[in-house]
């Protein structure tokens, strides 16, 4: 059996819980089935899916145990060329579409741009927040930087609420809950820097 190789990879452990979702959707599970099967709270699991937690190694060991997926299998979706030639242009026809919350009304994600580097890595999203957007107060192991590109909102942060327009910008510590909120009838736009480092993990 050919062995799948990491030799020119670096390992971007914030993709683990994109992984995770992947192959549960693969064997039709919900996130109940795998909370059930594996013993995890389901809001745990949905933390690490949406990359809001990474999961402990026995965790980890544990899902991909009782989701029957080997581990180098399961790692080689984990790393990425990092080989780089000074420059990246990036087509809006590139930015790929994800979920970051299952039950979230109104919150539409692209992946800009997913880098690991010495100590961490980051990830370039734009946030769509359609009006009647809602979603409960949630934490992420990152760091977060939000640039307003369009529109009016507010963003809450535990018991603050921050009024946020056109051109105004945000950066706070992710394991702080936080939801932003478009009580307008106008779409809001937003560009998400997540700075994940060691210290956030």
């Amino acid at each position: 059996m050919e062995q799948e190789s990491f030799e020119h990879g670096q390992l971007e452990y914030y993709k683990i819980g994109g992984v995770i979702r992947k192959f549960r959707k693969e064997k039709d599970l919900k996130l109940l089935d795998l909370a059930a099967i594996t013993g995890i709270k389901s809001a745990m699991l949905s933390k690490i899916e949406n990359g809001r937690m990474i999961p402990t190694i026995p965790t980890l060991f544990t899902i991909m145990n009782k989701l029957g997926i080997r581990p180098e299998h399961f790692f080689s979706h984990l790393y990425a060329d990092n080989t780089f030639p000074g420059y990246l242009l990036l087509p809006k026809e590139t930015f790929a579409a994800y979920e970051k919350e299952e039950g979230a009304i109104g919150f539409q994600y692209q992946s800009i741009l997913e880098s690991s580097h010495d100590g961490g890595a980051f990830q370039i999203s734009l946030l769509t927040l359609f009006p009647g957007s809602n979603r409960p107060q949630v934490t992420t192991a990152a760091y977060e930087f939000i640039y307003v590109l369009e529109g009016s909102l507010e963003y809450q942060l535990e018991d603050k609420t921050f009024e946020m327009d056109t051109g105004d910008a945000l950066f706070f510590d992710g394991n702080i809950a936080h939801v932003p909120i478009n009580s307008k009838n106008k779409m809001v736009r937003l560009l998400v820097l997540y700075l994940f480092t060691d210290n956030n993990k």
